[in-house]
């Protein structure tokens, strides 16, 4: 059977970090800061605004900045993996 897991909690814990906590006691603390850094899109650098970073909020277990503008997909948030290799970063 598949559970669902959803996020209860999320405060400020540091430099564009957070520290999350899940329906089944697990925390984490994400760094947020290389992925934004990382990204090209405009949309989403624009969240290396502190004001509008921390602006954040939880909704229906999901982490979610203004109206889903950014959002993570939960599993990635609960194994703490915001950044995947892509094979092409190997050849850049």
């Amino acid at each position: 059977m598949t559970r669902i897991i959803n996020i209860v909690s999320a405060e400020p814990a540091g430099d564009y970090c957070l520290r999350l906590l899940f329906d089944d006691g697990v925390e984490q603390v994400v760094d947020f800061k290389p992925f934004l850094l990382r990204s090209v899109h405009p949309d989403i650098r624009a969240y290396l605004d502190p004001g509008r970073f921390a602006a954040f909020r939880i909704e229906f277990g999901e982490l979610v900045w203004g109206d889903y503008d950014l959002c993570f997909p939960v599993i990635d948030l609960y194994l703490n993996q915001l950044q995947k290799s892509a094979p092409f970063d190997a050849v850049a």
